[in-house]
């Protein structure tokens, strides 16, 4: 729930810190100068009303908390410090400050996709929604291939990443905000994307524990973070499942992907964790040969199907090998529609399909993911800093 932004060893210098940072919380010890931090206080109450300030100190004089709190100060806490009453503190300044329509500080959604069985379009979902939510200005949205083995996330956003999971699993204690994002590619529609390791041998150094504090990490720096499953239903999907705020299964309308759906189902209903959160979404619906229809399915796996997504297998066909999201390449086409409107309802908040200007205008034109073999065109990589 907290994200160390900056530091500061001089009362002076604290509120240029304050002012670059821009944090919801400054924390001010008073004990090296008392008169020089109650001033700062009475300062950053004055030039940063938005920034709530905990005094700490060693001393529980009456008096020193008083004119802490008429200085500016929120809360007042004594050192040694107890965590809880950190928390506590914490807790009763997000609840003032973001009441109301705001909700939580900084809150953040996770949003895992896992397919009923290969090949029904789990990745194309996963990367659209993805790229949806990350064309809100109001978000900021990163997508993490846990298909350890076979991932091709990189491949639908036409990217040659840099780092990998791996790179951020090992180095996770040393990351802050900015390093975070410098190992993770940005795909021009502002969709972070973090892929899968290179080498399969590399797949025993994630597990869940390890899994578990990079998604704290990014929780704390992203409002939206996407999860790519693999099929294999490993104990770091398990676990990946485990923390998500919702679970799309995505099946299509045959046989083997209904079959596996309903023994999915019944091995997620015996985990607390998981089995409430699972929205099952229908993919290429309306596709005419060999599909079962949609009231048999409902009888089959005996629960409601929380949305459909049109087949329109030429148009997805084009966005894979063109590299491209739908917003894109076809902004108003049914499918894009229907995925605007599942991106809606999974995150609670309206978005627009873009016109294709627009959408040229927020995603710049992303060169085939065929580009760096010879012959295809020159070398690219999307932007990333470094």
């Amino acid at each position: 729930m907290v994200w160390l932004e900056a530091e500061c060893s001089r009362y002076e210098f604290f509120p240029d810190t304050v002012g670059q940072s821009n944090p919801d919380i400054g924390i001010v010890v008073l004990d090296s100068d008392i008169e020089k931090a109650i001033i700062l206080m009475e300062q950053l109450k004055e030039s940063n009303g938005a920034c709530a300030i905990i005094a700490i100190s060693a001393s529980t004089d009456g008096q020193l908390i008083l004119r802490s709190i008429r200085a500016g100060a929120k809360e007042y806490l004594t050192m040694p410090l107890d965590v809880e009453e950190l928390v506590a503190s914490l807790e009763q300044i997000a609840s003032r400050k973001y009441s109301g329509t705001e909700g939580k500080l900084r809150s953040s959604k996770i949003i895992a996709f896992c397919g009923a069985s290969g090949g029904v379009g789990c990745t194309s979902l996963a990367v659209n929604i993805g790229c949806i939510l990350a064309a809100n200005p109001a978000n900021s949205a990163a997508l993490v291939d846990l298909d350890l083995a076979i991932g091709d996330a990189d491949v639908f956003l036409d990217t040659i990443p840099d780092y990998s999971l791996v790179d951020v699993t090992q180095n996770i204690a040393r990351l802050d905000f900015q390093l975070l994002k410098r190992s993770m590619t940005k795909h021009p529609s502002g969709l972070y994307l973090l892929p899968r390791p290179v080498q399969l041998q590399d797949l025993e150094l994630i597990n869940p524990d390890s899994l578990r504090r990079v998604f704290g990490l990014l929780k704390a720096s992203f409002t939206h973070v996407i999860l790519d499953l693999s099929k294999g239903f490993t104990e770091v999907d398990v676990a990946a499942l485990e923390m998500a705020n919702e679970i799309v299964m995505v099946v299509q309308l045959d046989l083997p992907s209904l079959r596996n759906l309903v023994r999915l189902l019944t091995s997620f209903d015996e985990i607390a964790e998981i089995r409430d959160k699972v929205r099952i979404i229908v993919n290429r619906a309306g596709l005419e040969s060999g599909q079962i229809s949609l009231k048999k399915a409902r009888e089959t796996i005996g629960r409601e199907v929380f949305a459909q997504i049109p087949n329109d297998y030429r148009t997805m066909v084009e966005v894979r090998n063109n590299g491209v999201p739908l917003i894109q390449h076809a902004p108003q086409a049914p499918i894009t529609t229907a995925m605007v409107q599942l991106a809606e309802r999974l995150s609670g908040q309206h978005l627009e399909s873009k016109s294709g200007a627009d959408s040229e205008k927020k995603v710049a034109t992303s060169n085939n993911w065929l580009s760096f073999w010879p012959g295809k065109g020159a070398k690219t990589k999307a932007p990333t800093s470094k």
